[in-house]
């Protein structure tokens, strides 16, 4: 014979069922081997607690309680044996079939019942946990139901053998599982009736059609006596031709599984179920029949949800999650259609009839399902409003369902709430102690762009996917959640610093998310804040004591905002010989020396050397006529971590505002030098009593444009860059993390640029600004000019008057005619045509820059913004004074 190793399940089930019924023929035993197959195959369970050690306490007590001492002592060594090895795993179910087959020979057993007729009632006897389907999903390892609803009260107690086990033993008590007919297991045949159980195998098909199976109980005797009028027919109808009510029962526990009865079927158009129409049912249970068949929709809806979503793995874990909650609550719904089965079953086999008090009936049934049918309208309302949902975006609508006052609907939805932000918690702690995402379907809401350079990672490579924000989650502990990761992402992969890792890791490990006393999902704000200062304070430290960011900082205000004042002055005073040449003939290197130059006879040279290293020469791109003031500009260079506050387009705004800056400081600085050559020039030109109009006119402009220039530069340097500076230094250390630092520095740069009139709403007050620095540019050129030929003209007298004094004393005349005549050509050529000219080209440069500073609209121009009348009428100035400054605070 074949070890059993070798031998199928099948085989060694028959082998059993012909033990069992001491029958040696495959034909004798086919029926209850197809039966056993089919209890075998199923989802089946018993209703009692899965425990191996009560289980086997128990084998222990009966063997004592024989008087078995020793074979007790003996099956606990063979248990403890059992239990080392690991060998089975169905330990606890061996055990109890043992114990289920040590009571069943001492129980008698009623005559007229064969041994194979016990065994298929004791196969038969397993209660339901499922549909009664195949294709029933539930299964049998699921926690009790919590479904309170009360058994039925004619179930056996759980003293009982049956209570005890889940099954029935062999002798013909009243089973609550279904029993077996011959008919489920050959649809469609003929099963005679045996009139003694010594003939054979006793068939039960005609007397299970008709109810009128007997059993041992006197108590189920005397119900059918007592109610033959009530008979019920094997297609359901009664004697007076309309449908019982049990029949009804029996098709609408089908109809709670979703499967179609005898009289109960679903439409057509499949959206509700409906009496067949030829069958004749009484009003009241048509209405029945019309509310309790709802739970057969709404448990096809569910079923058809979660089943369509199971296929689809596109639709992320937390989809998956809602599924299986949804599948969880199904199983507690098939718990009751299994006891309400059970009872069903009870019915038939004790032949309770229509109208006994302790029937099945539509009115139980009502009151039975009534919670069930809440549950399942609460589930299918939720699963309508969660169409099309995933990721944070269905957390939001199921918490939306937990906010009520209805008890029942609060618990389900924070049950079903809590098995979707399972994938949720575990992405959250993921990504705030490790920095990753695992998040294939886009259910977080942090988003990755997994393309974005290193150098942009904190601006572009992370973002908040908005929609995704669970609606129990905050905006600002969203934005505290990216900040965290973020911050981790940045040390990792640009700072090259893991030392967080170490110092926090417990602290990120307790983040998570809790359910409070009132069912209200909340992330755990105190954690995350704690999280969220810890991060960004370890990652402001690492930028401040290692890459030295305010020192960057001081050092872009020092160098392209012009902040160190004698580095700037002696670095123009270097650069005005080759700025003056034209931009084509300037070399970068020449420039580049010049600058090292200046760097090193000022303060400039006690800067750290990784400061003066970044500073560097840059030349814009030359257009035609341009000069070297036109094109020339210093460079900071920035990489590394720093360039993630430094960025390029950061940069862009600082060159732009040094081009500015640089322009109004060779204004101021070709300003000086018209003063300086009045002081000088000015003693020696009183000679010349022609030109005292013209050089009292180039004083009074040289003036104007002074008092222009010094208020337009408080203002820049004061209004602008100090107050805003002092806002940028005050907003760095009130910084709780990078983000912090990044908004202030833009506000600074944006303030800036706004205030020295760069942005683009300025740009005509701009041109008109830079019109005036040509203006007095121009103004310089022209004063020098008419310097240097008064200068050569009172050169030219002194020098005709010294020989008028020299001739005499050698005895000759002073001059002759034809010298007199000469002098006094070029005196009036001076004085007619030059002194005018002169004097002419003054008025126009002075008409042209009052015209640029004036208040007063003129008539062919646009007025003046009101900023400027505002401003200076603030600072004091008379409107119909010819010297007007245009100082604006742009948008102050």
């Amino acid at each position: 014979m074949a070890t059993y190793e070798r031998k199928s399940p099948n085989v060694l089930l028959h082998s059993l069922c012909c033990r069992i019924l001491q029958k040696s023929e495959a034909a004798e035993v086919f029926p209850q081997f197809q039966y056993a197959i089919r209890v075998v195959g199923s989802n089946f369970a018993p209703t009692v607690e899965r425990d191996e050690f009560l289980v086997a306490e128990k084998i222990k007590k009966e063997l004592v309680r024989q008087e078995r001492e020793r074979d007790a002592a003996l099956f606990a060594e063979l248990h403890r044996k059992l239990q080392s090895q690991g060998i089975l795993h169905q330990r606890w179910a061996i055990l109890y079939l043992l114990l289920g087959l040590a009571e069943n020979p001492r129980r008698p057993t009623d005559k007229g019942f064969s041994s194979s007729t016990l065994f298929t009632q004791a196969l038969a006897a397993l209660p339901h946990s499922t549909p009664l389907e195949p294709t029933s999903t539930a299964t049998s390892t699921s926690r009790p139901s919590s479904l309170p609803l009360a058994p039925p009260s004619n179930l056996p107690h759980s003293g009982s053998s049956c209570g005890r086990s889940g099954f029935h033993s062999i002798t013909p008590q009243p089973s609550q599982g279904p029993t077996p007919t011959p008919e489920s297991i050959y649809p469609g045949q003929i099963h005679p009736t045996p009139t003694d159980a010594s003939h054979g195998l006793p068939r039960y098909g005609s007397l299970w059609s008709q109810g009128l199976i007997k059993t041992t109980s006197s108590t189920s005797c005397s119900h059918r006596q007592n109610s033959n009028q009530n008979v019920v027919h094997p297609d359901g109808i009664t004697g007076d031709g309309e449908v019982s009510e049990f029949a009804l029962v029996r098709d609408l526990i089908f109809v709670f599984q979703g499967i179609d009865g005898r009289c109960v079927h679903l439409d057509s158009a499949g959206k509700t179920y409906c009496v067949n129409s030829k069958t004749i049912v009484p009003s009241p249970l048509r209405g029945a029949v019309a509310r309790l068949s709802e739970l057969g929709w709404l448990h096809n809806r569910l079923r058809k949800f979660t089943e369509h979503r199971r296929l689809d793995s596109s639709t992320g874990l937390m989809c998956q999650s809602f599924c299986v909650a949804l599948h969880q609550e199904l199983k507690e719904y098939y718990r009751l259609l299994s006891v309400l089965r059970s009872q069903l079953q009870v019915e038939e086999d004790q032949g309770i009839t229509v109208g006994h008090e302790e029937q099945l009936s539509m009115r139980r049934l009502l009151v039975w399902t009534y919670e069930p049918r809440l549950r399942l309208k609460t589930l299918a309302a939720l699963v309508d409003h969660c169409q099309g949902c995933k990721g944070g975006a269905l957390a939001t609508a199921i918490h939306a369902y937990t906010l009520t006052g209805d008890p029942l609907m609060k618990r389900l939805s924070c049950r079903i709430l809590s098995h979707v932000a399972s994938p949720l918690h575990a992405l959250l702690v993921h990504w705030i102690t490790e920095g990753e995402l695992d998040d294939p379907c886009q259910e977080f809401f942090v988003a990755a762009n997994p393309a974005v350079r290193p150098e942009r990672l904190w601006h572009d490579k992370y973002s908040l996917r908005k929609p995704m924000i669970p609606s129990f989650i905050s905006t600002e502990q969203a934005r505290q959640v990216l900040s965290i990761g973020k911050s981790i992402n940045f040390l990792h992969h640009v700072c090259g610093d893991r030392t967080l890792e170490t110092k926090s890791k417990n602290m990120l490990e307790e983040v998570g998310i809790s359910s409070s006393n009132d069912g209200d999902w909340l992330l755990s704000a105190e954690r995350v804040r704690s999280t969220y200062e810890c991060t960004a304070k370890h990652l402001l430290h690492i930028l401040s004591s290692r890459y030295q960011i305010l020192e960057h900082l001081g050092a872009l205000r020092r160098y392209l905002l012009l902040g160190q004042g004698d580095f700037i002055r002696h670095l123009m005073d270097l650069l005005k010989p080759e700025l003056l040449r034209p931009a084509t003939s300037l070399y970068q290197h020449d420039l580049t020396g010049i600058l090292e130059t200046a760097v090193r006879a000022t303060n400039a040279q006690f800067d750290s050397t990784d400061i003066l290293r970044r500073v560097d020469v840059r030349l814009f791109e030359v257009s035609e006529g341009d000069t070297g003031w036109d094109v020339f500009s210093l460079e900071y260079h920035v990489n590394g971590p720093i360039a993630t506050v430094f960025t390029e387009e950061s940069m862009k705004l600082y060159r732009r505002a040094f081009h500015f800056l640089w322009h109004a400081k060779r204004t101021e600085h070709a300003l000086t030098d018209i003063w300086t050559n009045q002081m000088c020039n000015g003693r020696l030109l009183h000679s010349l009593p022609e030109l005292f109009g013209v050089l009292h006119q180039c004083n009074i402009l040289a003036a104007e444009m002074i008092h222009f220039v010094h208020q337009m530069q408080y203002y820049i340097t004061f209004e602008v860059l100090e107050c805003s500076w002092a806002s940028l230094l005050h907003a760095v250390h009130q910084a709780g993390d990078l983000d912090h630092i990044l908004a202030a520095h833009h506000d600074f740069l944006d303030a800036v640029i706004s205030r020295c009139l760069l942005e683009k709403e300025s740009w005509a007050m701009l041109t008109q600004l830079r019109t005036i620095f040509d203006q007095i540019v121009a103004f310089q050129g022209t004063q020098k000019a008419l310097h240097q030929t008064a200068l050569s003209e009172l050169h030219r007298r002194l020098e005709y008057h010294r020989l008028v004094e020299l001739r005499p004393e050698q005895g000759e005349w002073g001059v002759t005619a034809e010298e007199e005549r000469q002098e006094m050509e070029k005196v009036q050529d001076f004085q007619k045509n030059f002194v005018p000219k002169n004097r002419s080209k003054l008025r126009v440069l002075k008409q042209a820059f009052q015209v640029r500073i004036a208040i007063a609209p003129h008539p062919h121009r646009h007025s003046h913004p009101p900023q400027l009348l505002a401003h200076n009428k603030e600072v004091g100035l008379d409107p119909s004074s010819s010297m007007h400054c245009p100082i604006i605070e742009n948008g102050r």
